[in-house]
């Protein structure tokens, strides 16, 4: 849908000229003259909103809420109804009937507004002026957009070419007197509503970017904060706006929207949450810069400023022409709100006036129908009612039941009969079913202050109503259910998706919590149980205002966790709020003094215990996290003051927590096995390396694969014997725990087999015959072992074999490098193996080094570093020490290749000292 508003002026044609020559020509006017000029030419249009919409069905709501946008911005209540009623019918014909794109224009001009409706279908039947109207079945389909036209509209008419039709009516608006927007007959005092004192309007300006610019002194009254302490902020930060997956509209879009009327709560000063009934409308200044003034009353005093005028309930009469004046009938026959909350809002508001009520409420059931959930009321406190629950049976009898109607006459000698009444005031009240097709689906009641207002013929009217209401209320709701639920499928996917990212404990906590707070409650604390034997722990706390997380995690400290239950569902867990109440009642005496001690001023740790009771002092619900047939803890969710969760909430956290049990249980399992597997591979590493006078020694190992500490790569410096040390570098076929198993053999078997006394190849003989016994477990091993020992003189004498394993290289002083041993037969593939020694001498400064093929056979592409790329980088280290050479010849093998290494990697350095260079 595309839109575009010009204000001011006289507005240009709807479509070029010469795109357009009409070639036929209809038009009814209100007074039955035969023709009429296409437009006005004397009036000025002052305003001009276009829109078009695409063939498909949701394109008729979007064009009727436009069109009911548009003209309330106006200022044209009047019309609304019936320009939406015609809008929708013509809309339909276009995008529903004849499949095109709809092309909407709202004119506004000083006596009404002028809408026009095109598509690329011209081949429908006009009715002539002057003949007999039919307007066929009520029920049928389609077909009456024309003739409402002719019904309702001052004047209207159909424009055709070869490729458009462009049906237009105009409305007029009442005569008033000279600045008279709306106005009532004078009333007796005892009819006009009723306001608590002086009723006091807040007005706020917020500018483009959401933040308050203009904050007056009812604002400062009623919520207690000063301007110079809210300018500046953003309002979401004071607005408790309610957070529902999938369904309604955040405060950043409303603040977008051209007009906007709805409830939401204020944070005040003490941290209580005010309700509020707030209209917003879009302006701009001078300037051309956009802002939202913002109009705020106590959501209980809308009544006072919204609520039409009421008639006495004993006149009945009705219009002259024979038809109701009922204002539920009227409300009835308009177009209803296209959103479930706005429907029953709308609802009670129409049933409280059509039974001259003080107050009116609507109750839904749920599912199960054994409870009902307030949805919407007029004259309550409805922030301390929305989604509160009451049990369908309240009683015996059929005043204890919502299944049947019900007056009482006096509440207070039925004290409980009507808990959503209890303490506000009401005495009499009269209460009926919304059925559907014999189900129940809800509750309706209107109620007075005063006792005896109503009677049985009262309660059929109130059914009558709601019998016709009752269908449109079901099919919204289910509508509801339906977003609802695919916003809640969305929300458990990417939970899902979140939660399996991670193995991390304190992380998955942090997700829990996060996901919870604030699209499903406004705090959220997670308690774990590490056994059977151990009680909950209080891990994580996370509430939507960050500075309230102490002081909540502190009263949750010194309140009894939950039991450990493990069956399914939310159950209610009062402790929480009443021990913050109390907390909050001791704080407040001993700042008045009232504690037997002398007097003194308020502390300043009142603010924050208030604070953090208001916080969790609402409805509290705690779900068991359940694994595994275990409960691993317990996931509570909290509200602030007299605030409730709706059933669809708590399924959805019932749902999510199942999620998280499962991944908070696979994060302990993985945290467990991952522990025991870094103790077994830390157990398969040499203890270090010993300190040899005369030799420095170096040595780097990396291990491939994420959470590895020990591969198939395996190296080895120890004590022989006196002034005789051990070095071994190997490499195990493959990598991973199998090559870890055998290279903690061939390490712990060198030990034993060399300080035996034996020569390095009997050692290595041995080895290979150990390996072999393995049977299917054996993997072939390439190993460099060799015995060193310090001279006198300075140098090192070093014996090696080198059975199959990649040559050590020696640097000398003068930057040669050659290789220091004669390859041999690898271990573990034959028995008989016949291995000798090589005997070298490292003078001062020469360097011998040793590495495994994760080394030589870095791999970029199609090219390897090798043997001789090895060789080139060793050249460069002449001088180095033996830790300065490793860290060079890493460093070397890193930057050779992008990817990470796919295998085992290990660099053993020793070098006699000499001479440094400059």
């Amino acid at each position: 849908m595309t839109t575009g508003v010009i204000p001011g002026g006289h507005t240009p044609e709807p479509r070029p000229t010469g795109e357009r020559m009409p070639q036929q020509r209809h038009e009814t006017a209100g007074q039955g003259s035969p023709y009429v000029e296409n437009r006005s030419r004397s009036s000025v249009i002052t305003a001009r909103a276009a829109a078009s919409f695409e063939p498909v069905g949701r394109s008729v709501a979007i064009a009727r809420a436009f069109v009911r946008d548009t003209l309330q911005g106006w200022g044209f209540a009047d019309v609304v109804d019936d320009a939406v009623v015609l809008t929708s019918e013509l809309v339909t014909n276009a995008v529903v009937h004849a499949g095109t794109h709809a092309d909407v224009l709202c004119l506004r001009s000083d006596d009404g507004v002028r809408i026009e409706v095109a598509d690329r279908y011209p081949e429908r039947e006009v009715p002539l002026q002057g003949s007999a109207v039919n307007m066929g079945s009520p029920d049928r389909e389609g077909g009456r957009g024309l003739q409402l036209c002719a019904a309702l509209a001052a004047r209207w008419g159909v424009e055709y070419t070869p490729t458009f039709k462009n049906v237009w009516f105009q409305l007029d608006l009442p005569e008033r007197p000279v600045g008279t927007r709306a106005a009532g007959p004078s009333l007796p005092a005892d009819l006009l509503p009723l306001a608590d004192g002086r009723v006091r309007v807040a007005v706020v300006q917020i500018d483009r970017k959401g933040s308050v610019t203009a904050w007056n002194e009812d604002a400062e009254e009623l919520f207690g904060h000063t301007a110079a302490d809210v300018t500046g902020k953003p309002l979401s930060d004071l607005a408790a706006w309610p957070h529902t997956p999938g369904t309604g509209t955040g405060v950043a879009e409303a603040l977008q929207l051209s007009r906007w009327e709805g409830s939401y709560g204020i944070r005040g000063a003490d941290g209580r949450v005010t309700s509020v009934y707030a209209s917003h409308l879009r302006v701009r200044d001078t300037g051309g810069e956009p802002s939202t003034v913002c109009l705020l009353v106590r959501d209980h005093e809308r009544a006072v400023l919204q609520t039409p005028l009421r008639l006495p309930a004993s006149d009945g009469g009705g219009a002259s022409d024979g038809q109701s004046s009922d204002p539920f009938e009227v409300f009835i026959g308009s177009p209803a709100p296209d959103d479930l909350d706005g429907l029953l809002q709308r609802t009670v508001e129409r049933a409280r006036d059509m039974l001259d009520g003080d107050s009116a409420f609507l109750l839904l059931a749920t599912d199960d129908e054994t409870e009902l959930e307030v949805r919407a009321s007029t004259g309550l406190p409805s922030a301390r009612q929305r989604f509160a629950r009451v049990p369908v049976e309240a009683g015996p009898g059929r005043y204890g039941s919502a299944r049947m109607p019900a007056v009482h006459e006096d509440l207070t000698a039925v004290p409980g009969a009507v808990p959503l009444l209890g303490g506000t005031g009401m005495r009499s009240v009269v209460t009926v079913p919304l059925k559907v097709e014999g189900r129940l689906t809800g509750s309706l009641g209107v109620a007075a202050e005063a006792p005896g207002r109503y009677s049985n013929e009262e309660a059929l009217r109130l059914q009558f109503a709601a019998d016709r209401i009752a269908l449109a209320v079901e099919s919204a709701r289910l509508g509801e259910l339906e977003r609802l639920r695919r916003g809640s499928l969305s929300f458990l996917v990417e939970a899902s998706d979140l939660l399996a990212g991670t193995l991390d404990r304190d992380q998955t906590l942090a997700l829990m919590a996060q996901m919870t707070v604030p699209t499903l409650a406004t705090w959220c604390a997670v308690y774990t149980i590490a056994d059977q034997a151990s009680e909950p722990y209080l891990s994580y706390v996370l509430h939507e205002d960050e500075e309230l997380i102490d002081g909540i995690k502190s009263l949750l400290s010194k309140v009894p966790p939950p039991d450990p239950v493990p069956t399914p569902g939310a159950r209610v867990w009062t402790a929480p709020g009443q021990h913050a109440h109390q907390a909050a009642l001791r704080s407040s005496m001993r700042s008045l003094g009232l504690t037997g001690g002398p007097a003194r001023q308020v502390s300043s740790a009142i603010g924050p215990t208030l604070a953090t009771a208001s916080a969790v002092g609402g409805e509290v619900v705690v779900l068991p996290l359940v694994a595994r047939n275990r409960v691993i803890g317990m996931l509570t969710l909290g509200k602030p003051t007299d605030e409730h969760f709706r059933q669809e909430i708590l399924e959805l956290a019932e749902d999510l927590s199942r999620r998280a049990a499962l991944a908070l249980d696979n994060a302990r399992l993985y945290s467990e096995r991952t522990a025991i597997s870094q103790a077994l591979q830390r157990s398969l590493l040499p203890p270090g390396t010993p300190h040899i006078e005369g030799v420095e020694v170096e040595v780097i190992y990396r291990a491939a694969g994420e959470g590895n500490e020990v591969g198939g790569d395996f190296y080895d410096v120890f004590p022989i014997s006196d002034g005789t040390y051990g070095f071994a570098i190997g490499d195990v076929c493959g990598t991973g725990p199998n090559a870890a198993a055998v290279t903690g053999l061939a390490r712990h078997a060198l030990r034993l087999l060399a300080r035996e006394g034996l020569s390095g190849p009997a050692v290595l003989e041995r080895l290979n015959s150990a390996i072999l016994d393995e049977g299917a477990r054996s993997r072939f091993l390439t190993l460099l072992y060799g015995e060193m020992r310090p001279q006198e003189d300075g140098s090192a004498e070093m014996k090696v074999v080198c059975a199959g394993h990649p040559l050590p290289l020696r640097l000398r002083q003068d930057g040669t490098v050659e290789a220091a041993a004669e390859p041999q037969p690898l271990l573990g593939v034959i028995e008989d193996l016949e291995l000798y020694e090589q005997t070298i001498t490292l003078d001062p400064g020469d360097v011998l080094l040793c590495v495994t093929d994760g080394v030589t056979e870095r791999r970029e592409g199609t090219r390897m570093l090798g043997d001789d790329g090895l060789a080139d980088v060793l050249t460069t280290c002449t001088g180095l020490t033996a830790g300065a050479v490793a860290a060079r010849i890493m460093r070397a093998v890193e930057r050779f290749a992008s990817d990470a290494p796919s295998d085992d990697m290990a660099i053993l350095a020793m070098r006699v000292p000499g001479l440094q260079k400059d």
